[in-house]
């Protein structure tokens, strides 16, 4: 495990990879990887994620191909307009699961099994649109279930409140989202967050259930602050809604120029004038 930048990190990330992003919807995204990955230029990969803007990013910049996922929302604009289009055009190709399918997936890889059995999904349209799913018979009595297959992941990256130099994380929010299951599922995993505490100092700053990470699901940490921006990472900030506004309504070729051409610190002046 290391103290990374966000550059390094990004650069253990090759084109076609599958990559596993925490949070939810508008909601505690790394949002300052994301960005790191559309200035790499990272092409083909498939995204896999409770999605929001991060979705609608990767997708607007042309360095996803697939999304795995549940939903792709902003919470309070309930379509991600990037990701619309992009469907719309035929850009970006779609694994869509029920939410409680994604996180069982997420669990079997976690757990090393080949798939887990659910409810979740029977009598749906998710069956029709994903005819590679099976079903199976429970072993102890008639009931029909879906063979929910793991979601491997080549990389995980999330963003947690406060860490410390070993990869052990916390979150301050109500919510852990899956986050320690992403990490659990993949191969390489990155953490970024508010800020880099000593170990001291990260284990009183909270009940012990919200140490959601340790040391050995992390394989990088980098310190970013307003890492998460502009979805939420409460309690050090909520959803900048004035912001999301504007990238929801501006046009792609305008935004990128204004926000992301320049690095992380570039665009952290330009969201503060």
């Amino acid at each position: 495990m290391s103290v990374a930048t966000l550059d390094e990190m990004v650069d253990e990330i090759r084109d076609g990879m599958t990559v596993g992003i925490g949070g939810w919807g508008s909601r505690r995204k790394p949002m300052a990887l994301v960005r790191a990955l559309v200035r790499a230029r990272r092409r083909d990969l498939t995204l896999v994620t409770y999605g929001g803007p991060d979705v609608g990013l990767l997708t607007a910049s042309g360095c996803a191909r697939r999304i795995v996922t549940g939903f792709v929302s902003l919470d309070s604009i309930p379509l991600e307009p990037h990701f619309v289009r992009a469907r719309q055009n035929g850009s970006v190709a779609l694994t869509e699961y029920d939410e409680g399918m994604l996180y069982w997936g997420l669990l079997a890889a976690a757990h090393r099994v080949p798939f887990l059995p659910i409810r979740a999904g029977l009598g749906s349209d998710v069956m029709r649109v994903n005819p590679q799913l099976r079903t199976v018979r429970s072993p102890y009595g008639d009931d029909l279930l879906v063979a929910m297959p793991a979601v491997t992941l080549d990389i995980a990256m999330i963003h947690l409140n406060l860490a410390d130099d070993g990869g052990n994380g916390r979150y301050l929010g109500p919510d852990p989202y899956f986050d320690d299951l992403f990490c659990l599922a993949a191969k390489r995993r990155f953490l970024t967050c508010e800020r880099i505490v000593p170990t001291a100092e990260l284990i009183g700053a909270g009940p012990p259930q919200t140490l959601l990470t340790n040391r050995s699901m992390i394989d990088a940490v980098a310190e970013a602050p307003h890492g998460a921006h502009f979805t939420s990472c409460v309690p050090d900030y909520g959803r900048d809604e004035e912001f999301q506004r504007e990238y929801a309504t501006t046009d792609w070729d305008t935004f990128r120029a204004r926000y992301l051409d320049g690095d992380e610190s570039d665009y952290q002046k330009a969201i503060r004038r």
